[in-house]
């Protein structure tokens, strides 16, 4: 509409405008309205799990890539991977062995291999829970820049010591046959044992990692952790040895420390390995509780994990 002025303009007036069929529709009206979905929305559990498995490739480069990177800046190199659960052995042996007796209980002829297979198989638990602490909170440009399901990121951190525990596994062997100890069938025991840690590795990785996404300083807390439950779980000496030796002890404390999930993977895999370990080191029902921890720890990980997928990476 318009109309001429007195000093001879014309004057436009707006004409009433058309009603929106959205006027007076919600944001989630609209949303629903168009398809239209959050940005970075939680899936569901299922779905989930699918998209993990598309992302397997990534998992296992990323895992690989990290794992060539660790030591890419020292001269041994990759040696380090085995030196230093090698040095650290060393360590213990001298300070627990020698000076404190630890190997009491224990055939002194195969307590090398008893202490190097404790260092190297609690390392592999340790290495995972510390990786996965920061498997967020380290990578959080990573996890803003790109569309993934997060959780990629522990699980590879996981399966990056289990290969660091395998090129380990190796020197092993070596020490193995120089005390005397040779390869047998039940070696063969070893897989079960090690599939079955990882997959308790892994959900301990996914746990801490939601939580050191919003406690990043979680992570200077975790070593003083690590290494009570490192002093608890038997890996310098023999629990059943030293509990027949402290008549003191409650009973419930003994039950804590043979049902240590870190003592059962550990005496597991002595077990397979080493000839002397008979089965009397070992507590009744132990693969039992093996499967169970595995089995517990990785499912409750894991939906804990998924549960806060669509906060990763913000504020």
């Amino acid at each position: 509409m318009s109309e001429t002025t007195h000093d001879g303009g014309v004057a436009v007036t707006a004409s009433p405008s058309t009603p929106s069929p959205d006027d007076g529709l919600s944001r989630a009206e609209l949303a629903a309205k168009y398809g239209l979905t959050v940005s970075g929305a939680r899936p569901g559990l299922f779905e989930y799990v699918r998209q993990l498995w598309g992302r397997r490739h990534f998992i296992l480069a990323f895992s690989q890539a990290k794992l060539t990177a660790q030591y890419s800046q020292a001269k041994l190199g990759q040696l380090w991977q085995v030196a230093t659960p090698l040095l650290n052995a060393a360590v213990y042996f001298f300070i627990f062995g020698l000076l404190l007796g630890a190997r009491e209980g224990i055939p002194h002829e195969i307590y090398v291999p008893f202490l190097v297979t404790g260092v190297f198989v609690f390392t592999f638990t340790q290495s995972s829970v510390m990786a996965g602490v920061r498997a967020i909170s380290g990578n959080l440009g990573l996890v803003r820049a790109l569309h993934f399901p997060r959780a990629s990121l522990p699980i590879s951190f996981a399966l990056q010591q289990l290969q660091q525990l395998l090129f380990s596994m190796i020197v092993l062997v070596v020490i193995m046959c120089a005390f005397g100890i040779f390869p047998a069938v039940s070696w063969l025991l070893v897989l079960p044992a090690l599939v079955l840690q990882f997959v308790f590795n892994m959900g301990l990785a996914l746990i801490f990692a939601r939580m050191g996404s919003k406690t990043p300083d979680l992570a200077q807390l975790m070593p003083f952790v690590m290494r009570t439950w490192m002093y608890a779980s038997g890996v310098m000496f023999s629990i059943p040895a030293m509990l027949a030796t402290k008549k003191d002890v409650p009973a419930w404390v003994g039950d804590v420390l043979q049902w240590n999930p870190a003592s059962i993977y550990m005496d597991l895999i002595r077990f397979a390995m080493i000839d002397k370990y008979d089965s009397s080191y070992l507590p009744p029902h132990v693969w039992a509780f093996a499967v169970g921890w595995a089995v517990v720890i990785g499912a409750v990980g894991f939906v804990y994990f998924w549960k806060a997928e669509e906060r990763y990476g913000r504020g």
